[in-house]
């Protein structure tokens, strides 16, 4: 690494953050890492340290600040959910560019989020918040529409989400969240209590510099039983910028941005569109951790993490070359996330299996989750994913044929001891 190259900042560069170091040294950056935890968290994907030229490990913010002025970066970014306050906080006080901290809390609390954008105008659920099972209950049976739904105020990737069709199904969800740990190890202290958004859910990811945006995708959602009745993320289908109702969640995403004060760097929205029109589930200030670069290279040309990168490094070019504009869709493409009913400890992953998975024609990345002596259990969100399959193609019935052959291969790969 270059010593003489402009440093960025990524903090606790997990799952997703791994993207970081390449993509800045794409636009001719070096990059530091900070870690902000005395260990690493082992629910998560772990930094790969070895691609960054520092790694920090502290948790003191004011000591720092101290550490990272001498590197005269040009960006802190958060590399997962759990570090967005965080980055926000080192950003400000580094005087580089920053989402600043006025709204920092609305940005990663689930509850702080939908009341901003209540003030804003913004199109918004009902909801609630305590660390009183009973005040939910009461609250969701007062309101005497079915269902609602109960997560933390804090998680991601659909950990401790719960759709609830009566009192006791809200009070059991409740108890289950308050106290657990959610995925990042924080101790969930209040939870949440939502109206239920009847509707197709979306992603609509964006990259901004100065509040100048660019559009890196939409993707819809498709949701698949267990055997438990519960309804899972299965895969996220790629649309076309022109194809309804993309325009309508662009519009309405732009609204988030504004009224959350999201100017620099990458959002990931989870918005469902429902009879009134287009509603926010969540916004997170960080990179889509469904997505991998070369993946959507690929399908559209740009990724979100390189895009970001550019918007930190280069923001004049960015503006010039993306700002206010949309993606395109080059190839059609799926995230295929199988989920599994195993539950134990793995003997071995049948290689003949995933080499037959990865021989489809639109596969274009495998990624296993477990491996052998790999404690698995049944899935429940998409952090239990079996695992993560792309494929992509320019002939649809391909991709759907090879969606469905790699589903019915996938069930095969893990076997018990």
């Amino acid at each position: 690494m270059n010593p003489e190259a402009p440093t960025a900042v990524v903090v606790d560069g997990y799952s997703a953050g791994n993207f970081y170091p390449g993509a800045f040294a794409s636009v001719g950056a070096r990059v530091v890492h900070v870690q902000s935890t005395p260990e690493l968290i082992p629910t998560m994907r772990a930094p790969e340290l070895s691609a960054y030229a520092e790694n920090i490990v502290c948790s003191d913010e004011e000591r720092l600040v101290e550490l990272l002025r001498p590197y005269d970066p040009i960006a802190v970014v958060p590399g997962q959910e759990s570090s967005v306050r965080v980055a926000d906080r080192l950003s400000a006080a580094l005087d580089v560019k920053s989402n600043g901290t006025a709204l920092s809390p609305a940005r990663r609390d689930k509850y702080e989020m939908i009341e901003t954008l209540r003030r804003a105008g913004v199109r918004c659920a009902d909801q609630i918040k305590s660390d009183d099972p009973e005040l939910l209950v009461k609250w969701a049976r007062d309101r005497g529409t079915w269902p609602v739904v109960v997560k933390p105020v804090g998680s991601a990737a659909s950990d401790g989400v719960f759709v609830c069709d009566d009192a006791e199904e809200v009070r059991t969800a409740v108890e289950r969240n308050l106290g657990s740990r959610d995925i990042f190890g924080s101790t969930n202290t209040e939870v949440l209590v939502q109206s239920y958004l009847e509707g197709t859910e979306y992603i609509v990811d964006t990259v901004g510099a100065d509040g100048h945006r660019h559009v890196a995708g939409v993707w819809r959602y498709e949701k698949r039983p267990l055997p438990s009745g519960q309804r899972v993320y299965d895969r996220e289908i790629l649309l076309a910028p022109d194809e309804a109702p993309v325009p309508e969640l662009i519009a309405y995403v732009d609204e988030v941005l504004a009224a959350l004060n999201i100017r620099w760097g990458p959002a990931h929205a989870e918005v469902i569109v429902t009879d009134q029109g287009p509603v926010l589930v969540e916004i997170a200030a960080r990179l889509n951790g469904l997505v991998h670069p070369g993946f959507q290279e690929l399908c559209l040309g740009v990724d979100q993490a390189g895009l970001s990168a550019l918007a930190y490094a280069h923001p004049e070019r960015f503006v010039r070359e993306y700002g206010g504009r949309t993606y395109r869709k080059l190839r059609s493409a799926y995230s295929y996330n199988p989920a599994t009913t195993l539950d134990g400890v793995l003997e071995s992953v049948d290689q003949d299996v995933l080499a037959r998975i990865n021989e489809l024609p639109s596969v274009f990345l495998t990624s296993p989750k477990y491996g052998p002596g790999d404690r698995i259990r049944p899935t429940t969100d998409l952090l239990s994913a079996a695992m993560r399959i792309y494929l992509t193609s320019d002939d649809e019935d391909r991709l759907a044929a090879d969606h469905e052959a790699a589903r019915a291969l996938q069930g095969s790969l893990y076997r018990l001891a």
